[in-house]
C-alpha cells in the first residue's frame, strides 16, 4: 500500500482526534485536507491501515464499527447515544473477575458504556 494524499489525510484524522472514529467521521475530517474525498476511498484506506495493524476495529453491538490507532494499552469505551461518538475510557473496573462463574478462566473482556457525553449533557 503506497502513500497517497488520501491515506495521509485518513491517518491525520486519527492522529488529530484521539478517539475511535467511524468511516463517516474520518471522511468529514479528511475531506478538509483532500476535498472531494469519497467514502469508498476512506473505507479502502481504513482496510489497508487495519491490515498493516496501524488501526484496530472497535466493534459495537448493533452499530457500525469504529477504528482507533493500534498499540494502545487496555481500555474500554463510552458510546454517546445522542451524538453517536465513541470515547476511550482509561482503566478497568475492579472486581470484574468476581462476576465469572467458579472454575471459568477469563482471557479477555470488552466493556462499552452507553449514555450521554459531557458535551451533549450540557
Amino acid at each position: 500500500m503506497r502513500n497517497t494524499r488520501q491515506k495521509d489525510a485518513v491517518r491525520k484524522a486519527f492522529e488529530q482526534v484521539d478517539r475511535p472514529l467511524s468511516p463517516e467521521e474520518v471522511l468529514k475530517l479528511a475531506s478538509k485536507v483532500v476535498p472531494g474525498l469519497g467514502i469508498a476511498t476512506v473505507y479502502r484506506n481504513i482496510k489497508g491501515l487495519v491490515s498493516k495493524k496501524w488501526l484496530t476495529p472497535v466493534e459495537l453491538i448493533g452499530d457500525v464499527p469504529r477504528y482507533e490507532r493500534s498499540g494502545k494499552h487496555h481500555h474500554h469505551h463510552f458510546h454517546c447515544k445522542n451524538c453517536n461518538k465513541v470515547f476511550e475510557i482509561e482503566g478497568c473496573p475492579t472486581g470484574v473477575n468476581r462476576l465469572v462463574p467458579r472454575g471459568f478462566q477469563v482471557d479477555s473482556h470488552h466493556i462499552v458504556y452507553h449514555g450521554t457525553c459531557q458535551i451533549c449533557a450540557q
